[in-house]
């Protein structure tokens, strides 16, 4: 009857295991919704998010149109694939429980991970946040995971992790003692290389018999992005890095490959081409007997990836029905890249726990703004008199 491991691990305390020293890793992704009544709900948000972001729409249309938008959602869910339910939300809580186990092997429990989803209650940023809180944790790493483009979305994680701090804001000192965040991992070897990777095993295991390298299409599906974004990064630059990398991995042995941009086409905008559809009709065009469709812009399956591409195969039969189709999943759970979302971790972790612990009083923000905004009018204007009357225009 000897203590157990943990017995003595406890009893002797290093310095490093003060309570207060442990890092929360929020995995963030859309979240996708799970019952009819959430569209409305959900696509309202999506709206204030995202399509604000590049579209000229004034914001009282988002309730109208959301609900607009929720009776489409509905028709396609419900009547057109039987009530489909998106496994996106399962899944995901699937990564964050193969990432945590990975980092916990390196870290015990002195790192736990955490998921938010953009758009669906319980697990709304602010709430998670609250729970993160709540549970003592004083470091935080974001981690943005669904979309792979992920400057443009990502960005949109923050602006959702700083209202919830702004909410949650008490007092003179700030609870976050470190920050760390991971914009993407679209130039990640050891993701581009499973991405090449699983594109030739599936080739190798269903179509090699009965088509030649050159008559194998390849496309490889990104995150649409909009092209003018109001200013804001809207990912194109870094989902064509991945393209292009991954395509370098297989086109000596494939020629035919296409990216393939899954847009949300909406009015007025003009997005990323050519879409998955066009991409596949090019290739048929070009030669080829069968298509691969592989999404490399979502490391989570979703209503784009199963729906969309879905949609966009049943047409393609119609037209051109000689050709094999094949529909790939997203990485989902695969081992493998669990395995590499928690090294890609690391190394943030590492710093969370090694650097000076941030004092921040955000009470002195605002005093800040104030003496900056009085200072420069003293620079602008030196001390003639009519400097009084000129600082009406800022």
């Amino acid at each position: 009857m000897v203590a157990t491991p943990e017995k003595t691990h406890q009893s002797t305390p290093t310095p490093a295991s003060d309570s207060s020293d442990r890092v929360a890793v929020l995995l963030m992704g859309y979240g996708e919704v799970e019952s009819y009544e959430d569209f409305a709900n959900y696509n309202e948000q999506a709206l204030n998010l995202l399509t604000a972001k590049f579209a000229p729409v004034p914001t009282w249309v988002y309730p109208p149109l959301a609900k607009l938008l929720a009776m489409f959602d509905f028709h396609e869910w419900g009547h057109q694939h039987g009530n489909f339910i998106s496994p996106h939300n399962k899944i995901f809580e699937q990564q964050r429980e193969g990432i945590e186990k990975n980092l916990q092997e390196k870290w015990g429990d002195r790192v736990k991970v955490f998921k938010a989803f953009n758009f669906c209650a319980p697990f709304l940023p602010e709430q998670v946040i609250a729970e993160i809180k709540a549970q003592g944790f004083d470091k935080l790493l974001i981690y943005p995971l669904l979309v792979v483009d992920s400057i443009f979305t990502s960005g949109i994680a923050v602006e959702q992790v700083n209202k919830a701090f702004a909410q949650m804001a008490d007092g003179k000192e700030h609870w976050v003692k470190g920050l760390r965040y991971i914009p993407s991992f679209y130039n990640e070897p050891a993701y581009i290389n499973l991405m090449a990777r699983m594109v030739e095993e599936k080739i190798a295991r269903d179509l090699a018999v009965a088509h030649l390298p050159s008559q194998t299409g390849i496309v490889l599906m990104n995150h649409g992005c909009p092209h003018e974004a109001k200013g804001f990064t809207s990912g194109i630059t870094e989902s064509q890095a991945l393209y292009d990398k991954v395509r370098d991995k297989l086109i000596n042995k494939y020629p035919m490959i296409s990216v393939g941009w899954l847009n949300h086409q909406t009015p007025l905008i003009k997005w990323t081409q050519p879409n998955a559809d066009l991409a596949a009709k090019n290739l048929i065009e070009l030669g080829v007997t069968a298509i691969v469709f592989m999404p490399i812009g979502f490391a989570t399956e979703n209503h784009e990836t199963i729906l969309d591409v879905d949609h966009i195969i049943h047409d393609l039969r119609r037209r051109h029905p000689e050709v094999t189709y094949v529909q790939m999943e997203c990485v989902n759970d695969n081992p493998e890249f669990l395995q590499m979302a928690a090294e890609w971790a690391n190394p943030q972790i590492e710093d969370l726990f090694s650097e000076q612990a941030l004092a921040v009083n955000p009470e002195l923000a605002a005093v800040q703004a104030q003496h900056h905004h009085d200072h420069s009018h003293g620079h602008d204007h030196g001390e003639h008199s009519h400097g009084e009357h000129s600082h009406h225009h800022h």
